[in-house]
């Protein structure tokens, strides 16, 4: 029975073949796809890679207007979100910032 040094050297020595011989074969599909992809001019549409192709990014939201403000601190809140401390239970509308 071998030790169990001798096993995860045995494994350690088998998973480096196998990255290896992975390595190996990735290389040869990739050349034949290529070799495909040329040979009958191909397209990412074609091949159903389009999705794989970045998204058009969305607009960043813009930074929100104040429409609330506290008279004491000039503290400000755009009616987004969790209410600030100053504004929970009172009247909202005693607080309105007058365009």
């Amino acid at each position: 029975m071998a030790s169990y040094k001798q096993l995860t050297a045995q494994l350690e020595k088998l998973h480096k073949e196998v990255a290896a011989a992975r390595e190996k074969e990735v290389a040869q599909a990739i050349a034949e796809i290529k070799q495909k992809i040329a040979e009958y001019d191909l397209t990412a549409e074609e091949l159903g890679l389009a999705s794989a192709l970045p998204k058009p990014r969305r607009k960043s939201a813009s930074a929100s207007v104040a429409k609330y403000r506290n008279p004491k601190t000039g503290e400000t809140w755009s009616g987004r979100g969790r209410s600030p401390g100053w504004l929970v239970g009172k009247n909202r509308e005693r607080f309105l910032i007058e365009s």
